[in-house]
């Protein structure tokens, strides 16, 4: 039996730099809650020591985390990778931090505080997570896939750092499983239309969470449904 989850797949943690320090995993769940959300994905800038710890807030929760990462390609466009498990995602953050090089100057960039599921500072990361890997977007998009992930490019509706924005086109032989969407205005490119679409939030603060939803008719909570959905393949699909 399917069943429409209320999907916001691009929240961030107080881990990136640009997010406010408010976004702890606790506090994320909370208002993930208080939105009515069924499913979320955490997706920091290429990082993910905070996902852990907001699955754990979210344990016996009414709430589904998808672990994930916002990663930077060597062309400076966002990719979202997300996973079923914790496993898949230390596997990408591995060939993420191999290809990614600086200090983070936090009096420049941010603080990027490591806090777990009892609202405690556990360190900080001291990698420049704002900066770009030296990966491309297809060696970011096969690894994502390799390790059966979703890759999914991240608000192409933005000059910023989206595929769009940095290129101009979106190559025909990427492989990507979705194109989002976060911002007012819908579509802004033709090129778009040939994607499946999701919206997302992009939350960097915490009355963001939920601003823009996706709800996706599948059977579980699992990548694999998650594609099936977003390509309308077995009764799956992605409605409002």
């Amino acid at each position: 039996m399917l069943h429409g989850y209320r999907c916001d797949l691009h929240i961030h943690t107080c881990l990136s730099p640009c997010a406010d320090l408010d976004m702890y995993p606790t506090a994320v769940i909370e208002k993930t809650i208080a939105a009515g959300l069924d499913i979320i994905a955490i997706c920091d800038h290429n990082a993910s020591e905070n996902v852990e710890y907001v699955i754990k807030a979210a344990e016996d929760k009414p709430v589904f985390v998808f672990p994930g990462m916002e990663i930077t390609s060597r062309e400076e466009v966002h990719i979202l990778a997300l996973f079923d498990d914790l496993s898949a995602l230390r596997n990408i953050q591995d060939i993420v931090y191999g290809a990614l090089h600086g200090t983070n100057r936090e009096e420049i960039f941010g603080c990027q505080p490591i806090v777990n599921e009892l609202n405690e500072v556990d360190g900080f990361n001291e990698r420049l997570l704002l900066g770009a890997t030296d990966l491309s977007l297809h060696e970011v998009c096969n690894a994502i896939h390799r390790l059966h992930g979703a890759a999914i490019a991240a608000h192409v509706d933005r000059e910023g750092f989206s595929i769009l924005g940095q290129l101009g086109f979106i190559p025909p032989d990427l492989a990507l499983d979705a194109v989002e969407l976060s911002d007012v205005g819908g579509i802004r490119h033709p090129q778009v239309s040939g994607y499946p679409i999701i919206r997302s939030s992009d939350a960097h603060v915490i009355d963001d969470i939920g601003r823009r939803a996706t709800t996706v008719y599948m059977a579980t909570p699992s990548i694999d449904e998650l594609k099936l959905a977003m390509s309308g393949r077995g009764g799956r699909h992605i409605g409002s």
